[in-house]
């Protein structure tokens, strides 16, 4: 899909389907077809394939060919099965307009048509739109780390406050480490955003206006800060995770505990019927009357008293 907007004062609108992609501010590529990047390519941009985005190092996601620099970053968002997911997004700017490059679906770029207007950076141009849209980026990664810090507060209260049985707590362990996984790749896409800033505000023209410099500063404080909080939530993930490993190992304990006193208990008792057992001809008692029930009696007193004796000691 191809998404193309133009800017009118401080607002984005969509372009119109008789409106040629070179009246377009923002162009959005979501999973292009080969058309639609040769439409953009026509434009003298060069768009990045899934591969060349994917590659890790900084040489393919951080440069400039021509009068377009291209800035790619990690982000979380969905599949097409709407499923989380966690990919690249190219942003490639031109002193005349930006194309965004994604193969799967983040929040920010389906909710920054209707804020541009409302971010520090406006829309004044391509740099404007970028700013405007890292803005919005960071406050929806903001949003999924309160909602990470939320989602640990629930397991503490119900890991703390609750007798969880074996299988609640399994599931428990599940959740917080999948939360931990989240909160790892939230931390690279901060990392990823922070390192293409930096390249943005090496190429950036020396004076771009007071504005938009304080706005590139004040993105950058917040996704350090945003790294800083995100690494206090793994540090609770640590813990949470801890503490649940070590409420299964007592539960595993006070099994393995019964198990071995259950097995104790029936120590006595066997050691009685072993002796009454032996295939001796002469054997104190085999003449008696009572001596069956007598036999009985001392296994079942045996064992009574074993379990009397774990009792006073609290070991049941």
């Amino acid at each position: 899909m191809m998404y193309a907007y133009r800017t009118d004062g401080n607002r984005l609108h969509t372009l119109g389907p008789d409106e040629a992609p070179e009246q377009a501010q923002w162009i959005d590529l979501h999973r292009p077809s080969p058309e639609q990047v040769a439409a953009v390519e026509a434009l003298g941009i060069p768009v990045p394939t899934l591969e060349d985005m994917e590659e890790i190092e900084v040489s393919n996601r951080l440069y400039r060919e021509g009068d377009t620099e291209v800035l790619t970053v990690m982000l979380p968002g969905l599949d097409t099965e709407k499923r989380r997911s966690f990919g690249p997004v190219a942003f490639l700017l031109t002193p005349t307009r930006m194309v965004t490059v994604r193969y799967h679906a983040p929040r920010s770029f389906e909710t920054f048509p209707d804020h541009a207007g409302l971010t520090a950076a406006g829309c004044g141009g391509p740099m404007h739109l970028f700013l405007g849209l890292v803005e919005e980026i960071v406050a929806r990664i903001a949003d999924l780390l309160e909602g990470a810090g939320r989602a640990l507060d629930t397991a503490a209260r119900e890991l703390f406050d609750g007798d969880d049985p074996m299988d609640r707590l399994k599931d428990m362990l599940r959740s917080v480490g999948r939360r931990g996984e989240e909160l790892a790749s939230y931390r690279l896409s901060l990392l990823t955003l922070e390192r293409a800033l930096t390249t943005f505000a090496l190429n950036m023209p020396k004076k771009p206006g007071q504005s938009l410099g304080q706005v590139l500063k004040a993105h950058t404080r917040d996704i350090r800060s945003l790294v800083v909080h995100t690494d206090f939530l793994t540090g609770r993930v640590a813990h949470v995770t801890d503490v649940v490993l070590g409420m299964v190992n007592l539960e595993q304990s006070d099994a393995n505990r019964t198990l071995s006193v259950v097995a104790v208990l029936f120590l006595p008792p066997t050691l009685v019927a072993s002796v009454y057992g032996m295939n001796f001809e002469i054997l104190p008692g085999l003449g008696m009357k009572y001596g069956y029930l007598i036999a009985t009696g001392l296994m079942a007193g045996s064992a009574l008293g074993t379990f009397l004796f774990f009792k006073w000691k609290d070991w049941l």
